[in-house]
């Protein structure tokens, strides 16, 4: 690995992330970059990746917990939606 990537950390944000693998995929894409560039960059975006994946997995699982919590609710009221 060369000495310009770094590890895709646990303070990384989503928004962070995303765009820096847009712009890793932009480069691998363009071509022009020696093997060893383009495996660190493939690296890169693996762990870039990772980390995006990371956010959408807390994501769905806070909106499947906000969702269960709201039928829960519901369900204690005997109230009805209709």
């Amino acid at each position: 690995m060369t000495s310009n990537t770094r590890p895709a950390d646990e303070t990384l944000g989503y928004e962070q992330a995303r765009d820096e693998l847009i712009e890793v995929v932009r480069r691998l894409e363009a071509g022009g970059t020696s093997l060893e560039e383009s495996l660190a960059l493939w690296e890169r975006g693996e762990e870039l990746a990772k980390v995006c994946r990371r956010w959408l997995e807390g994501a769905r699982e806070r909106l499947d917990a906000a969702l269960a919590e709201e039928a829960a609710a519901q369900g204690e009221g005997g109230e009805s939606a209709e």
